[in-house]
Order: structure tokens, then C-alpha cells, then sequence
């Protein structure tokens, strides 16, 4: 190849090509073109020449799906079994009975009868010796806890005249409050309403749970004021005392407390 000037055109550089070269230059553009191909395969444009890409990335997603629905299905057993439970203590089921905290007081400090030696084996005794020091760690346990609600403080959620009183013997897992018509329901502590809405037998009803597994229960409202997932505060209005429901002779507040799904005397921690 001559390279001559224009106005002249006397020659101003020339390049020689052989058939050695040429092949040579070609050899390695074609590598150069080869493996960038390759790479932009494998990146960029993977989504259009690479034909694993598609089944890679359905994969990605199919394995995401799943797991997705395996804490969905974990969450939404959860809440059934939350559901079941919060049910059980609106319909007066206890099960376990009622939680007696002054019981489990003076349980601990009463002796354990004692099984005599002479019909238990070496390690049947050191079995029986094990269970009746974990038995008083557990009464020891629920009696701190009894303790630390007993110091807890909570609103008064209704001024008013206490008519029925707290009874297991009777099914009556609550307090009655008599007190005038619109009355306006306080709740007692901080905490979210886990449950507003209707039932048959106590009409209007609200259960909010607060810390430490304490809930508490307000039935036959009038009216509602908060909505399922709702924070509240200690002392905010939740409700208008009421008459609804059937299981109900006139205006009144039907005032329960439950603790690790066992039902508490409210009178005992709260102020009327």
C-alpha cells in the first residue's frame, strides 16, 4: 500500500502487506471478537444468547417462592394457633384453670411431702431428689412474676360499682362494673389491640395485649374506638361503657386480665 500527497502526489509512506500478516492480523481479531462474545454472553447480554440464563433465573425465583411461602405458612400457623388461644379465653375455656397466684405464695413455703426412701431405688431417689428442686424453682418463678405485676401500675379503666365479682367456681373470669351510660373505657397499661369486634354472648369486645404476656379483655361496649393492630397508651380511651350482648341485665363493664393464657382477679392489681 503507497501513500502519495494530494497536491503532489509524490509518495509519502508506504506499508507492505503479505498474505502471513494478514492471516495473522485476522487470527487475532477473530480471538479478540471470539472472547469478547464470549464474556458479553456470560454478562450483558446473557439474557439473549445464553439459553441456561432463563433457567438459572426461573430457579432464582422458583427457590425465592418457596421460601416465601415457608414463612408464610410458619407465620400463618402462628397466628391460627394465637387466634385459638385468644378464642378459647373470650369463650371462658381455661384448661389449665385459673392462674392463683397467692396459692403458688404459700405453696412455697410449704414442705413437699415426702416419699419414703425404703421403696425407691438409688436412682429413683436421686430422680425424686432433681424433680422436687426444679418443682420449687418453678413455684419460686411464678411467685417473682406474680410480684412484678403486683408492683406493676395500671389505669383504672372505669370509675364505677363493682357488681359481680371475680369467681372460677361460678365461670365468672372477670369484674362487672356498674357505672352511667357513655362512660368512656381507659385502657390499663400500654399495648396493641389484638382483637375489636363483635360477639354474640359479650357484644362489643376489645382484648389488647400488653407486655409480658398480659392481656386484658373489655366487654359489652357500647361503642369502639380502636382498630385491630392499633397502639395504645395507659389511660387512652378504647371504648364507651355499653350494654351489648346477650349475656348482659343493663350498662356495664365486663373487665377481665389474662396471664400466660391463665385469668387473674383484676381486683387484685387493679385499683377500683
Amino acid at each position: 500500500m503507497v501513500i502519495r500527497s494530494e497536491e503532489s502526489l509524490e509518495e509519502t509512506s508506504s506499508l507492505g502487506f503479505t498474505y502471513a500478516k494478514i492471516l495473522v492480523f485476522s487470527i487475532v481479531l477473530f480471538v479478540v471478537l471470539f472472547i469478547g462474545s464470549l464474556f458479553l454472553a456470560q454478562t450483558l447480554l446473557a439474557k439473549w444468547f445464553d439459553p441456561r440464563y432463563a433457567h438459572r433465573e426461573a430457579n432464582k425465583k422458583i427457590d425465592l417462592l418457596v421460601r416465601r411461602f415457608d414463612s408464610l405458612a410458619v407465620e400463618e400457623q402462628n397466628k391460627a394457633e394465637f387466634i385459638a388461644n385468644v378464642k378459647r379465653i373470650f369463650n371462658g375455656d381455661t384448661l389449665g384453670g385459673a392462674y392463683n397466684p397467692e396459692e403458688a405464695l404459700r405453696q412455697q413455703d410449704k414442705p413437699i411431702k415426702p416419699v419414703s426412701s425404703m421403696k425407691l431405688a438409688a436412682s429413683d431417689s436421686q430422680f425424686r431428689k432433681s424433680f422436687e428442686q426444679s418443682e420449687l424453682s418453678l413455684v419460686a418463678l411464678t411467685g417473682s412474676k406474680y410480684r412484678e405485676l403486683r408492683e406493676t401500675f395500671f389505669f383504672t379503666p372505669l370509675t364505677g360499682v363493682i357488681s359481680d365479682r371475680y369467681d372460677v367456681k361460678k365461670g365468672h373470669y372477670g369484674i362487672d362494673i356498674v357505672a352511667k351510660t357513655n362512660e368512656p373505657v381507659k385502657c390499663i397499661a400500654d399495648g396493641t389491640v389484638i382483637m375489636a369486634s363483635w360477639t354474640q354472648d359479650a357484644g362489643y369486645v376489645i382484648a389488647i395485649q400488653h407486655r409480658g404476656n398480659l392481656i386484658s379483655v373489655f366487654k359489652h361496649n357500647a361503642e369502639l374506638l380502636k382498630k385491630v393492630g392499633s397502639f395504645v397508651n395507659a389511660g387512652e380511651i378504647i371504648s364507651i361503657v355499653g350494654n351489648s350482648g346477650e349475656m348482659t341485665d343493663g350498662p356495664h363493664l365486663h373487665f377481665e386480665l389474662w396471664y400466660n393464657g391463665n385469668s387473674l382477679n383484676p381486683e387484685e392489681f387493679v385499683t377500683f
